[in-house]
């Protein structure tokens, strides 16, 4: 059975996010199939936002991550570079994305990648099903851990 793990309230969470590993286990499933389980994971919280999590590069099946051009700009993180995922017979352009050289504090996420968790079939935390945060910018994942309101819905930019 999994840890019980105490409810967070994301407005809790600091800014600039906090970095925090995590012994949750992670399932992804894109086009019908596992393309990553972790129990090593990385959380970023930060404040109205549900945690976006970081799973190391060895969690991914082979071919599941497809380098694409493009980069953002993150003010905490720095500049991060895009993976197109690959699972069964579907393709998510731009699903997941890394920091190859990530400033500050998240060191810790060099060799990691983050995922749009509304945009594969389905994610788990300990067995439980993930709901996205709202909105096309960010990655969050909601569980019954985590309470809000939740930045990225619409009306909610100027939080």
């Amino acid at each position: 059975m999994a840890p019980t793990r105490p409810v967070e309230n994301v407005w809790d969470y600091p800014r600039p996010p906090s970095i925090e590993p995590s012994d949750e286990e992670v399932v992804v499933v894109l086009g019908g199939v596992e393309i990553a389980r972790t129990s090593s994971s990385y959380r970023i919280c930060e404040t109205s936002h549900p945690p976006t999590y970081y799973l190391p590069l060895d969690a991914f099946a082979e071919g599941a991550l497809r380098p694409v051009g493009g980069q953002t700009f993150c003010e905490w993180k720095g500049l991060a570079s895009y993976f197109d995922l690959v699972g069964g017979d579907r393709t998510v352009p731009a699903g997941a994305w890394t920091y190859e050289q990530p400033t500050g504090a998240y060191g810790d996420l060099v060799g990691h990648v983050a995922l749009y968790p509304g945009k594969v079939d389905g994610c788990t935390l300990d067995g439980e099903a993930v709901q996205a945060q709202e909105g096309d910018f960010y990655g969050g994942w909601i569980t019954s851990r985590v309470t809000g309101p939740f930045k990225g819905a619409p009306g909610t930019l100027g939080w």
